[in-house]
């Protein structure tokens, strides 16, 4: 009786290890057992019992990987004591690895977090480069199971394109198919015509066997994507939409090498051929709707953010990053993430590699260091100089990790269930249908059974919602709305409650009536305040940047420090200046203005009071979103709540001083009343109330407000739009619930033909790729139809 191993489930041929009352089939697998219970993992072997993979002890090969130059084109960041690197790791292959690969920090100390791309196969991991070696991270991955596989197509980077190995099985079927139909023509012709040829007669054998020849390398190599994915599943207790396809294949391979020995007839092996030829070519149609689908998409087209160019004699321009080449000279402000990989000209450097490391210690910089894109700056403005080209789909990847995701996604989780439950009832209907045709007609029986699983995979529910989502979210992006990923559609879809950041969301950045309080100010001293406002994001500091009439000079700053909510402060030629509300300057602030107090080393200078210009629009915006509870919140005083009472007179809420930690807790607040609450802000002091909101959405005009609390980068321009986004977001799920009632309808009239025989294996074969295609059809078409409604595309 032979015996499985305990950790990776093969059978035990040769060396038999007895440890803790269970057996494994070698040492390594054996030393993975002890690391996860050593470290409290023995879960993993809870959630699909036997799914580990044999470690490979061949690890020498991966010391080349220390050498400097292997190592930096292998990493994607490494900077201080922190490397980023992502392995290319083609087992994984079910829940149970990528609980264990993302449980890595448990297991080896210096490792910092890891994550897993589970449809590409990756894995990307954070570690101490001074404590593991990028050799021992591969070895140690490779011991428990997880080779990594490296070579000059991974260490490239490049996108994947279509798997050349799929586009061969369809070759080798296709080949198959053709030839098969050529050999079996005479003998259908023979039986059609009722003919009893002699030269047909004589050779059908030899015919029958070269279809044989033909079918069997097309069972066992072109399928066999389809057998192995059955296989894992059934390994793992799970009956997945492979395996009544695989069914099928078995059940008219095997028929018809029964009809060729004993002569009953020439079998099936050109309708298997056919059959196959079909299915491979709706996969790869399949993939190719998929890659359409992947949202590491050209910068171009994702981001409204602009960056601050500067040349030489200091004059600034905003620019689209498209714009950028090497060489150029650009401005990075205080909270801003740098959008490129650059040397640093001028500032203190004062970089935050979270966004990239997930360590939120700052690593320090000082003039001629390399800053990598996708750092933050926390501390005065910088002045970079551009040494690579915008790689914008690398910064696309960092928003997207799933550190920032927020919650799991439900129609996912309910057209998984839908599948698995599809494929059982499938079989059912399958093992009914087998024992009625063997009572009525034993032959028809092998024929209406591999047509129902065949017709019946739910590759068109599959493909329903996704494909639906994907296209909502690239007409989103091209009307400047830019969603982070499918799964924010559908919360928005599900938004009830909208919370509004007033300054720079429903106010314009720059345009103000601004007039000043005060000490007479020196021309001077006028200069270096115009070089302070440009370190911060801010809108009221932006908008006296325009004010301020003087020449545009750069000062250094130095000891500069952000208090968010309230101000910041620096030195400049040994002079303390600082910059903010009233409160942090020592002053009381007025009830009913809204104003940027100054000071110069603790002596109060005097104030610049703003009258803020609403966006245009806004009355009829509120209007339109009579059916959502609108709050608003300021970190300014309650000077504008009257004018805010005439624009929103339905206004739920309004909360004023309000500084991050309070915006945090309002939405919070809202949250525990069940509410689910979408909150638009300037992506600075709005970053906790964005990311603790179920929707953040971060309102860029002109600047980078690129940030991972946000779930959508909205144009400022387009805030007046909203409701529109908002409805084109309903209208796709509803899309989407169109689409699942397309596939079960065309799954109830195809099986119920099939059931009574009039539907051959080669037709369901044809019919299946046609009903994705029928799902793709008529998606693209309605996106687009419901999109003219609001916008012009």
């Amino acid at each position: 009786m032979s015996e499985n191993c305990f950790h990776c489930g093969q059978n035990i041929e040769k060396e038999r290890i007895s440890f803790d009352e269970k057996v494994f089939c070698c040492t390594g697998c054996q030393s993975v057992y002890e690391i996860l219970n050593l470290n409290n993992l023995e879960n993993f072997y809870a959630m699909n019992k036997s799914s580990g993979i044999r470690p490979d002890d061949s690890t020498h090969e991966f010391d080349y990987l220390d050498t400097a130059e292997i190592f930096n084109r292998v990493t994607d960041f490494s900077e201080g004591n922190t490397t980023v690197v992502t392995f290319k790791i083609p087992v994984i292959h079910c829940s149970s690895c990528i609980w264990l690969l993302e449980s890595l920090s448990t297991l080896n100390p210096h490792i910092r977090f890891s994550q897993v791309n589970f449809t590409r196969k990756t894995l990307q991991v954070s570690f101490s480069h001074q404590e593991l070696k990028l050799s021992e991270l591969a070895k140690f991955l490779a011991k428990l199971g997880y080779k990594p596989v490296i070579n000059l197509e991974t260490a490239d980077k490049k996108s994947e394109n279509l798997d050349k190995t799929l586009l061969i099985k369809l070759a080798i079927a296709g080949f198959a198919f053709g030839n098969g139909m050529f050999f079996s023509f005479p003998e259908y012709a023979n039986e059609i015509l009722g003919l009893n040829d002699y030269w047909m007669d004589r050779y059908k054998n030899l015919f029958r066997f070269i279809m044989f020849l033909l079918a069997t390398p097309v069972v066992f190599y072109s399928a066999s994507d389809y057998f192995r994915s059955a296989l894992f599943g059934l390994r793992n207790k799970i009956i997945n939409i492979d395996v009544p396809i695989v069914l099928g294949i078995i059940v008219l391979y095997g028929r018809s090498i029964y009809e060729v020995v004993t002569d009953y007839g020439p079998g099936y092996f050109d309708t298997l051929c056919g059959l196959l030829f079909f299915m491979l070519l709706g996969k790869i149609f399949q993939k190719r709707t998929y890659s359409a689908l992947s949202y590491d998409r050209d910068y171009k087209s994702f981001y409204p953010i602009a960056v601050t160019k500067v040349d030489f004699n200091g004059k600034q321009e905003n620019i689209l990053l498209s714009e950028l080449s090497v060489g150029d000279r650009i401005m990075v402000r205080n909270q801003e993430i740098i959008p490129v990989d650059g040397i640093l000209i001028s500032g203190e450097g004062n970089i935050d590699n979270s966004f990239i490391t997930g360590e939120s210690s700052t690593v320090p910089k000082k003039a001629g260091d390399k800053i990598f894109a996708g750092g933050k700056q926390t501390g005065s403005v910088l002045e970079l100089e551009v040494i690579k080209n915008v790689d914008q789909s690398y910064l696309t990847q960092l928003w997207n990790k799933e550190a920032f995701k927020k919650h799991e996604t439900g129609l996912d989780t309910l057209t998984n269930k839908i599948s698995k439950y599809f494929t059982i009832i499938i079989i059912g209907i399958t093992i009914a249908a087998g024992i009625y045709w063997s009572t009525v007609d034993f032959e028809k029986m092998f024929q209406v059974v591999s047509a129902i699983l065949i017709v019946a995979c739910p590759c068109a529910l599959a493909l329903s919602a996704p494909f639906t989502l994907g296209h909502i979210m690239r007409i989103l992006g091209r009307n400047k709305f830019y969603v982070k990923d499918t799964l924010t559609i559908e919360k928005l879809a599900k938004i009830q409650t909208i919370v509004f950041d007033k300054t720079g969301t429903i106010t314009h950045n720059k345009r103000s009536d601004v007039h000043y309080e005060g000490k007479e100010i020196e021309e001077f001293d006028f200069q270096i305040i115009k070089s302070l406002l440009k370190n911060s994001n801010h809108p009221l500091s932006k908008a006296l940047y325009e004010f301020i009439e003087t020449e545009d000079r750069y000062y250094p700053a130095e000891d500069f420090n952000d208090i968010p909510g309230k101000g910041y402060s620096a030195k400049v030629r040994g002079v303390k200046y600082k910059i903010g509300s009233g409160s942090y300057n020592g002053q009381v602030s007025r009830n009913h203005e809204t104003a940027v107090y100054i000071s110069r080393n603790e002596e109060f200078l005097g104030r610049f009071i703003f009258k803020n210009e609403y966006r245009s629009g806004l009355k009829q915006l509120f209007s339109n979103l009579n059916e959502y509870k609108i709050h608003i919140l300021s970190g300014d005083n309650s000077s504008e709540e009257k004018n805010l009472r005439i624009t929103i007179p339905r206004a739920t809420g309004m909360a004023f001083n309000q500084d991050p930690e309070s915006k945090l807790n309002y939405i919070k607040t809202l949250q525990d009343k069940g509410e689910k609450v979408a909150m638009l802000g300037d992506g600075l002091n709005d970053a906790g109330a964005l990311k603790q909101s179920d929707v953040g959405i971060a309102v860029a005009d002109d600047t980078n407000s690129f940030t991972p609390s946000s779930d959508v980068i909205m144009n400022g321009q387009k805030v007046v739009e909203l409701n529109k986004y908002l409805s084109l977001t309903k209208d796709a799920m509803t899309i989407v619930k169109f689409t699942f009632a397309i596939s079960f309808a065309y799954n109830v009239v195809g099986l119920s033909i099939a059931v009574l025989g009039y539907m051959s294996p080669l037709v369901a074969a044809i019919l299946m790729p046609i009903s994705s295609i029928t799902v793709v059809a008529f998606t693209s078409a309605a996106t687009w139809l419901r999109s003219r409604k609001y916008f012009s595309i």
